[in-house]
């Protein structure tokens, strides 16, 4: 058995991981990245949107090899077929190509001193007492350990190494969306607007999207709060109704890719450090509970986990004391903000289709927009439109 050793051994090459690889290896520390996949970028498990200022905030300026479509807003449904248009609002940015994406953001981390290993399995956590101090791995058939001062999980939805450091981050089975998508060539769409599908026989507690990507080619996909049962309850059941029930936009129109998996809905991660070791991203929850969203949020996370890494390292303090601090400072931004988002979906699941069409009627982009931003002003005045719903807003969102 080989032995290796690292500053930081980051399990998982996603964004947040490929970000975290880049932020800590620019400020000298060793830093070896560790995914299972013998591809990164694949599956792709997202629809691939971004705005720009997601990409911004980490040093990102959009290239046309993985910033294929841009996206100047978005147009709402509501069952009828009700639109409410949603542009010049801030909306701008694009769709990725996310093969393409994530093996840039591993390039950049490499070119600043990162080491990667793709096909490479954790198995393990190497422990001493209660302190995480590397990781054990297999890669082709050869077993390793990896000994580490710190040990970052970036594994996604499922992440077994934070189980396996003793981190629970698993939500209830209610709290996770049943994703299906396609990426389908041959459609009928405007190529720099994303749409949006709301309705209780569309996608129930969700929605459905067609993110384009130019030339006719969409991600459309479907997100469903839990997973349903029975035949015609699937994900990908609604999908497929709604694309035969819309032959105006798919009838010419062929998959050419298939995804699928399960997003995190909720924050509710017990915590995101342990002594030498961090989560972020998918793998921490860091994801909008509206929309499902999370390559912006996971990357944002990742360079702040980094900062308070770094500084951990430096002062020779990976204790979860120290290391406290990364939670902390994202629990009073962007997870304060999320869990305003949060209340925000349970009012919206209790709404019907007669709710979506009198939201449709009333609504304008620049109220859908102060919803999204979790706008408690907002959301009071959207329940006075339908007076039932005044007890739910006021169950949830006072």
């Amino acid at each position: 058995m080989n032995d290796r050793s690292a500053d930081v051994v980051i399990v998982g090459a996603g964004p947040a991981g490929s970000i975290a690889a880049y932020e800590m290896a620019g400020r000298g520390h060793s830093v070896l990245v560790l995914d299972k996949r013998q591809e990164l970028g694949t599956p792709k498990r997202c629809a691939e949107g971004i705005n720009i200022k997601g990409l911004q905030e980490v040093g990102l300026e959009p290239n046309p090899l993985w910033a294929v479509n841009k996206i100047v807003g978005s147009h709402i449904y509501a069952p009828s077929g009700k639109r409410v248009e949603m542009n010049d609002l801030g909306t701008t940015g694009f769709v990725l190509e996310r093969k393409i994406f994530e093996k840039h953001l591993a390039k950049r981390a490499i070119d600043a001193g990162a080491k990667y290993m793709v096909k490479t399995l954790v198995t393990d956590v190497l422990k001493d007492g209660d302190r995480i101090v590397g990781v054990k791995a297999r890669h082709m058939g050869e077993e390793f350990d990896v000994n580490a001062k710190l040990v970052i999980a970036a594994d996604g939805v499922d992440s077994m190494t934070a189980k396996r450091a003793g981190i629970n981050t698993l939500n209830k089975l209610s709290d996770y969306h049943s994703g299906f998508q396609y990426e389908m060539a041959g459609l009928r769409i405007q190529n720099d607007v994303l749409s949006l599908y709301f309705g209780v026989e569309v996608a129930p507690k969700g929605y459905v999207w067609i993110f384009p990507k130019g030339g006719g080619i969409a991600n459309v996909g479907i997100g469903i709060v839990g997973v349903e049962s029975g035949e015609g309850r699937r994900a990908r059941d609604y999908l497929d109704k709604f694309i035969a029930s819309h032959p105006e936009v798919f009838e010419n129109a062929s998959p050419i890719e298939v995804n699928a998996g399960g997003i995190p809905v909720k924050i509710d991660a017990e915590t995101f450090v342990k002594d030498g070791f961090m989560v972020v991203g998918d793998a921490a929850q860091q994801v909008n509970p509206i929309h499902g969203g999370g390559i912006a949020l996971a990357m944002r996370a990742a360079k702040l986990c980094a900062e308070v890494a770094s500084s951990a390292l430096t002062e020779d303090d990976v204790s979860r004391e120290r290391l406290l601090e990364y939670e902390t400072r994202w629990m009073e931004g962007d997870g304060k903000h999320l869990k305003r988002l949060l209340k925000l979906r349970y009012f919206l699941e209790k709404l019907d289709d007669k709710d979506f069409e009198n939201f449709a009627v009333a609504l304008r982009g620049e109220d859908i927009m102060a919803l999204t931003r979790g706008d408690f002003k907002a959301i009071v005045n959207l329940a006075l439109k339908s007076p039932r719903l005044l007890p739910v807003a006021k169950k949830f969102l006072v």
